[in-house]
């Protein structure tokens, strides 16, 4: 009985390779089984032609298009991931708000992270810290500290991912604070004489950043973070202009 079996159609121009048991090779775009012969389109005459079932290596030709339509599929779905993943990122950026601050997406949810007040403590006193109007700078060493033990803000991710809508061109970074009896330690000041410049200390996170948009990056630890306190910091260097948006992961 005439058994006609059409094995794969492709898209114009992918094209195989069917293999014959001498070791010799045809390139088609397409081939049935009939009964007693194999019929094929050649792709170097373009024309269809016709040879014995016999001469034609079946196993290894199927063997080899089933594993290319696997390797399709996989390809296909890698690319639909890649499209999915890109619009979801679309979708983040267009959902954080357009006011300078730092921002944390969970889901649908966006996360303000809390701007938090600064103090610059010396021996004799402790002073608001502000970017706009900066302490007083005197010679010696100073601490920059964020009253209380604990953030508001408590994160469970190890690597945790911020989007950070600048002002203007600073600075910035995640760095690790360190808890004191009631404040948390941001960073030391060693304020030098004369010039009055600031010579910042403070427990950097390493991070990657990658730009999102205009005055919009996105960034988060290299590596994971152990449970303490953290902040996102904007600065100018030297300045003591330091900005912190605290965080406690848990």
């Amino acid at each position: 009985m005439l058994r006609a079996i059409l094995l794969l159609a492709f898209l114009f121009g992918n094209n195989f390779k069917l293999y014959l048991k001498d070791g010799g090779t045809q390139m088609v775009r397409e081939y049935k089984v009939l009964e007693d012969r194999v019929r094929y389109y050649s792709v170097e005459r373009s024309e269809w032609e016709e040879i014995p079932t016999e001469l034609v290596d079946l196993k290894r030709t199927q063997a080899e298009l089933k594993d290319r339509e696997e390797e399709q599929k996989a390809d296909k779905k890698a690319v639909e991931e890649e499209a999915a993943f890109e619009r979801q990122i679309r979708k983040e950026i267009r959902s954080i708000p357009e006011d300078p601050g730092v921002y944390k997406v969970e889901g649908e949810k966006v996360i303000t992270l809390k701007l938090a007040e600064c103090k610059v403590v010396t021996n004799k006193k402790r002073s608001i810290l502000k970017a706009i109007t900066p302490v007083p700078l005197v010679a010696g060493k100073s601490t920059v500290e964020i009253d209380g033990l604990q953030s508001a803000i408590v994160i469970t991710d190890d690597r945790p991912e911020f989007y950070f809508r600048l002002n203007k061109e600073e600075r910035f970074g995640i760095v690790r604070m360190k808890p004191l009896k009631t404040t948390r330690l941001l960073e030391t000041w060693n304020i030098l004489p004369v010039v009055n410049e600031i010579v910042q200390d403070h427990d950097e996170v390493e991070i990657f950043r990658k730009q999102a948009g205009d005055g919009l990056y996105k960034i988060w630890p290299m590596k994971p973070i152990g449970p303490g306190e953290y902040a996102v910091m904007e600065y100018t260097e030297n300045k003591g202009n330091t900005q912190a948006w605290d965080f406690s992961r848990r």
